[in-house]
């Protein structure tokens, strides 16, 4: 697990390398120092020798910018590695959900896949920042500072091994109590994500059902819940900095009450007793360090295990990279389809689907809510994969093909509309990048768009809000109806796409890509019988079946569900005709 997230370190490995390095070179520096003041003390100030106090005085100064200079470059290379490390982790994790089927995300949720790409990536990048300077600095100083202060005085530096256990056994208590709670406490991020995520893209939602406090009570249960674990959490990372306070005050007592007699019975000089409060200094602040190190470890343990569970997920739809691609027609055949969108056969949402659509056939789909009319379609460019049965297009298994060239060829307005942030031009050309400025405009006619977007004084430079929320329904749909054209698909899929135009508006659409590519294959799904009648023919869908296929005219005469919706739309002006041009 830990080898596969720090293989993400990739080209930043050289500077988490070199950190290192230096800091080897500036813990040494630090050891000196100590060293070198004794000496200084010790030959130099009680023998009043200047000649003495020059030259150390001089290795010393050196030491100190050896010192200052190695830290400053092996905090810089640490830095460096992290921060490219944190970009390279946030890009993969990227990816891999970009790869993920609807499925696979819906198995996440949204809200946790987040909480991964932000706070835990963060934790992650600290922990390896650390890593690569202050766990290996603290080890090394506090080896040192021993080696060096048992140099000096065995009988005194042996004292200082009174914190190591101490220290240890709070540092596991620390440990053991909090991991469990920072698992729960990401958990409660995840929630708080998904809650603040809903709320903003359903804010409308919100305000027009008056729903303001039910929503700030959902989240205050939440944010509570949070404030619960955090401190609980933070009562036992508290406990970090009194121990260490005590071990302090402790050692030093310990080395200033018996380096005094050491003094009086001349086995330690003045300087040395100064060394040998610097060496235990520098171990105590040193595992204090490390103790931090510790804690650091202890919060991204489990953003390293979250983090993982996204990068090892095996997508339930595989790209096939080698497949076919190049799809030769808009021809689908439908092979005796199931689907389940929770894998059980007797919860199916698509039930024994046998259909054959020859390449230009205009389609129509109708049926009532649930009717199985979305699920279907989204099988063809490979939404979602078929629970048994096949879907073919033009000619082959749509799993023998690249799912990028299938995705291509198939070009699907789903009933959600989605602009993103840029300009307009920028959003259409999601469906060509290379697209002139002449095919862009040709598109946007054809979607009846091209009249509302000069309108504004930018033109197709006028910037669009997140989700293409300074737009109506209406206009976001002609604006996604015109980016799915200029993908120049051979199969052309409007999912309800349509609902918030007029009647005229929509015929208007229909008639110019009757004119422009009429080799198309088109699939319209629709709640109104008036925007698919005059398709090749027409699917009446119910329960996940097709109930009955035929023209307008032929299930008005055979079809009870097809006629009743008629007559309804009938009675409530639906079928008024459109305008002529």
């Amino acid at each position: 697990m830990l080898k596969k997230i720090l293989s993400y370190v990739k080209e930043y490995k050289k500077y988490a390398l070199l950190s290192p390095v230096f800091v080897v070179v500036e813990v040494i520096m630090d050891i000196i120092i100590p060293y070198l003041m004794s000496l200084i003390i010790d030959m130099g100030i009680e023998t009043k020798s200047q000649t003495a106090i020059l030259k150390i005085g001089g290795l010393l100064i050196i030491s100190v910018l050896i010192a200052l200079g190695t830290g400053i470059l092996s905090g810089y290379f640490a830095t460096k590695a992290s921060a490219g490390f944190a970009k390279n982790l946030r890009l993969g994790i990227y990816k891999k959900i970009q790869s993920f089927a609807f499925k696979d995300i819906e198995e996440f949720s949204t809200g946790s896949l987040m909480t991964r790409m932000s706070t835990d990536v963060q934790n992650v990048q600290m922990s390896f920042q650390m890593s690569t300077r202050l766990a290996i600095r603290s080890p090394l100083m506090i080896a040192f500072s021993l080696f060096m202060a048992l140099r000096i005085n065995r009988g005194l530096a042996f004292n200082f091994l009174i914190i190591f256990p101490i220290i240890g056994l709070g540092i596991a208590f620390i440990f053991f109590n909090a991991y469990p709670i920072f698992k729960k406490l990401f958990k409660i991020i995840d929630k708080m994500n998904t809650i603040i995520s809903e709320n903003l893209s359903g804010i409308r939602v919100v305000k027009n059902f008056n729903k303001m406090d039910h929503e700030s009570e959902k989240f205050d249960e939440t944010a509570y819940d949070l404030y619960l674990k955090s401190k609980r959490v933070s009562k036992l990372m508290a406990l970090q900095n009194p121990l260490m306070q005590f071990c302090i005050y402790i050692v030093s007592l310990i080395i200033a009450w018996l380096g005094t007699k050491y003094i009086l019975v001349g086995s330690l000089k003045t300087g040395q007793l100064l060394s040998m409060l610097t060496y235990s200094f520098q171990i105590q602040i040193s595992l204090m360090l490390l103790s931090f190190v510790l804690i650091q470890i202890i919060i991204s343990a489990n953003s390293v295990t979250r983090i993982y569970e996204v990068l090892d997920h095996e997508t339930s739809m595989s790209e096939n990279k080698d497949g076919i691609k190049d799809v030769k027609n808009g021809e689908i055949i439908f092979d005796n389809v199931n689907f389940s969108y929770i894998d059980d056969e007797n919860k199916c949402a698509i039930k024994n689907i046998n259909l054959k659509i020859k390449s230009g056939d205009k389609l129509g789909i109708i049926g009532a809510t649930g009717s199985g009319k979305s699920s279907l379609v989204s099988l063809i460019p490979r939404l979602y994969d078929v629970s048994s049965g096949s879907v073919k297009v033009g000619g082959f298994d749509v799993k023998d093909y690249n799912l990028k060239a299938l995705r291509d060829s198939v070009s699907m307005v789903l009933q959600k509309n989605q602009l993103f942030s840029g300009t307009v031009k920028e959003n259409l050309k999601w469906g060509d990048e290379n697209a002139s400025d002449q095919e862009i405009i040709h598109a946007a006619k054809i979607a009846q768009a091209h009249d509302f977007i000069m309108e504004a004084e930018d033109g197709y430079d006028r910037p669009v809000q997140r989700g293409g929320s300074n737009f109506s329904g209406g206009q976001r749909q002609r604006l996604c109806i015109a980016r799915s054209l200029l993908k120049d698909p051979k199969i052309l899929i409007l999912d309800d796409s349509t609902s918030a135009l007029d009647t005229q508006t929509e015929a208007n659409i229909i008639k110019e890509l009757n004119k422009t590519r009429p080799d198309m294959t088109r699939i319209i799904i629709s709640q109104r019988i008036k925007s698919i009648k005059d398709s090749d023919y027409i699917l009446v869908m119910d329960k996940g079946e097709i109930i009955d296929i035929g023209s307008h005219e032929d299930l008005i005469k055979t079809s009870p569900i097809y006629r009743e919706i008629s007559e309804t739309q009938s009675e409530g002006g639906d079928f008024d005709e459109p305008k002529k041009d």
